[in-house]
């Protein structure tokens, strides 16, 4: 029987590659186990994204510095931060940043897609994921990708981003147009970080992620034999409580082995990883920002 298409996203596919357990953890078990508070770094980050992807919405009169301004004012997420003084600190210094950012842009000049999902396959996978915006220079597209971290980027970032390069892949899939140029927008720096990419470099990603596909679908199918027929634990209605991962036979855990490292920090699912914990400090929900 032919094997059927292992569906995923560049994100899953990353997390299988940079730690099985979390994988495991966020897209096998069920009920998923409890996550940690909030980062509020990803709040900042989500904001700024909704932000921008609403303001090419708007009419053409009113994409100005100040309707980014005031969207991302109404669209603040608040999670994650100390407290209320700090969130209304970082209000203000996200509104510079999106003000600031789309004071360079054209509003005229409109995307050919913002959060555009797009898909692509081959024999052994089924790719799909979002685009921050996808631009038309001349007879191509460009990936665009924001970034708010307070990390500086590289062109290697863009060149070695395996979700950069499924999205050109598929974009040109999808829009029967080339699509070999990708760039990381670092909007606190306000870089513009390019990559353009040869059709043989894109197919190497293409066939790097199948390669990836094929070891996570592996172990997707033993986990689900294993676990087949087996309740988790139920949380009663109207009742919170800590959800923790389930338990399964030891030959299927040494195939969701964690991978300890400086990252454990930051992962959702530390509290109930013992590896995860011994590899480094537990971090404050607003560590990540760059204060």
């Amino acid at each position: 029987m032919p094997r059927r298409l292992y569906s995923c996203t560049p994100s899953r596919l990353n997390t299988w590659l940079d730690c099985r357990r979390r994988y495991r953890f966020t897209y096998l078990d069920r009920p998923q186990p409890s996550k940690g508070p909030a980062w509020a770094h990803n709040s900042v980050g989500a904001s700024v994204h909704n932000a921008l992807a609403g303001w090419w919405r708007e009419p053409y009169e009113r994409r100005t510095p100040l309707t980014a301004a005031i969207l991302l004012t109404n669209g603040w997420i608040t999670e994650g931060f100390r407290d209320a003084e700090q969130s209304g600190r970082w209000l203000g210094r996200a509104r510079d940043l999106v003000s600031g950012y789309v004071a360079t842009l054209d509003p005229s000049d409109d995307p050919v897609g913002v959060e555009r999902t797009v898909a692509t396959r081959t024999k052994v996978i089924a790719l799909s994921g979002r685009i921050d915006r996808l631009d038309r220079r001349g007879d191509e597209l460009v990936v665009v990708d924001y970034k708010t971290g307070r990390r500086p980027l590289t062109q290697d970032d863009a060149r070695s981003s395996l979700a950069l390069a499924v999205y050109a892949v598929a974009a040109s899939s999808m829009m029967r147009t080339p699509c070999r140029t990708v760039e990381l927008h670092h909007l606190p720096t306000g870089e513009v970080i390019e990559w353009r990419h040869a059709e043989e470099s894109l197919a190497r990603h293409i066939a790097r992620a199948e390669e990836v596909a094929m070891e996570a679908s592996e172990a997707d199918d033993r986990y689900r034999a294993a676990v087949s027929g087996r309740s988790g634990p139920r949380r009663p209605p109207g009742e919170r409580q800590t959800i923790g991962p389930p338990q399964v036979p030891d030959e299927v855990d040494k195939l969701f082995a964690p991978n300890p490292g400086p990252i454990c920090s930051w992962c959702d699912f530390r509290r109930h990883c013992p590896e995860g914990q011994a590899a480094g400090p537990e971090r404050q929900p607003w560590d990540g920002l760059a204060e």
